[in-house]
């Protein structure tokens, strides 16, 4: 009987690990991207009653959802980037209302908690940009050319 139980807690984790670093899963992807569209709509029709939030143009770029669905990430950005440290204070402080606003238009059994973060995606890019331009990177990458062309 030991044995046993311990066959099936090997089957459990076996079965289990085959999904340890996969990506999300299809029901994470279509409650994440209906949660950034709503986000979206309520913050463009400023059904927030805050000033400071309404005066802002913010993108929400992408929201994350664990697998349980209990807590989504929304990845945001301030229109032109400016003002990040504000956008992010006056979502936080609206969280509860942003919160209500998304589960009355949506259908899902649970609310999910909902957090806030900068989306540095295009800081990220301009970086790599930077880099491609520099001399020195330009000039590997264009001798990594000629020995490709080479074989």
């Amino acid at each position: 009987m030991q044995g046993g139980g311990k066959g099936l807690k090997c089957e459990a984790m076996a079965k289990n690990s085959k999904f340890a670093g996969a990506g999300p899963s299809q029901r994470q992807l279509r409650v994440g991207e209906l949660i950034r569209r709503t986000l979206s709509d309520i913050l463009n029709r400023g059904e927030i009653h805050d000033p400071d939030l309404n005066r802002m143009s913010i993108t929400v770029s992408e929201v994350r959802v664990t697998p349980d669905l209990r807590i989504a990430t929304a990845f945001v950005l301030p229109l032109g980037g400016k003002g990040k440290d504000e956008a992010i204070a006056a979502l936080a402080r609206n969280k509860w209302a942003i919160r209500q606003a998304i589960t009355k238009q949506m259908s899902v059994k649970h609310s999910p908690d909902i957090r806030f973060l900068l989306d540095d995606t295009f800081d990220r890019m301009d970086e790599t940009n930077r880099l491609f331009a520099q001399e020195d990177v330009r000039r590997d990458l264009a001798a990594d050319d000629d020995d490709a062309g080479e074989d």
